[in-house]
């Protein structure tokens, strides 16, 4: 029976991976800001097969304790096998330019948060010699553009810790996967003018299983983003710069 901690386990990423996970009959551990919704959430995972579902609330907006939050999962959960950390936020780019406070919240959650709980994941899984840490983060880290450049800034620097975590954690048998999702409708996304590269949540987790279960480092969802970004990371910075990206 497996046993998955989910940190922003409300978002529409993480809580369609949960389905899936309480459909294998999974113990489920849930961390979000929204305590209602957290409630409701469990409720429609134990219906759905999950083992049990507990709950733990925490805004990642603000300070807190990294270490005290996982070791309350890790016995919440009896053990822990996989640990998705799929909490975000999609800054507004022009307000960042403008605001320093903006600015620095989007690195704060984004960034500093999901890298104060990767390294107190990463000792805890360590010790145990066995695990997934896997993060979402995005294929807008893979190349700065002006529409966008602090978002996909704060999942690139996320994109190297994870890089040197994984060099870190390999020789202790964890697995340590990083996620990039392209275009995906969810709420976060919800004002954006949906194109035929976008997919759903949906897709999204069942790519978020498979390649937790092929033991895979990197992947890109759905595949054809490996492509597309490959193509982006190609174009020489003096044309790349003048374009309207």
């Amino acid at each position: 029976m497996l046993k998955v901690l989910l940190l922003g386990a409300t978002s529409a990423i993480a809580e369609a991976t949960a389905r899936r996970y309480a459909a294998q009959g999974a113990r489920l551990h849930l961390v979000a800001r929204d305590s209602e919704r957290l409630s409701t959430m469990a409720r429609d995972l134990e219906v759905r097969g999950a083992t049990s579902v507990t709950t733990a609330v925490c805004d990642f907006a603000s300070p807190f304790d990294a270490a005290a939050l996982l070791d309350s999962a890790n016995t919440a959960l009896e053990g822990l096998d996989v640990a998705l950390l799929a909490h975000g936020v999609l800054p507004d780019q022009t307000r960042c330019e403008q605001d320093l406070a903006a600015l620095r919240a989007a690195f704060e959650v984004n960034t500093l948060s999901t890298t104060s709980l990767l390294t107190a994941l990463a000792n805890v899984m360590q010790a145990q010699g066995r695990g997934c840490i896997a993060v979402i983060g995005s294929v807008a880290g893979d190349r700065g553009r002006q529409s966008n450049y602090v978002y996909g800034a704060s999942k690139a620097a996320l994109e190297v810790f994870l890089s040197g975590l994984r060099n870190r954690l390999c020789k202790h048998g964890v697995q340590v996967l990083t996620i990039k999702p392209g275009f995906v409708d969810t709420p976060m996304t919800a004002a954006f003018k949906k194109g035929p590269l976008w997919t759903t949540p949906a897709t999204i987790a069942d790519g978020i299983i498979a390649a937790i279960e092929n033991k895979r480092d990197v992947v890109y969802l759905p595949w054809f983003w490996r492509a597309i970004m490959m193509i982006i990371r190609a174009i020489p910075e003096k044309i790349f710069k003048r374009m309207n990206l």
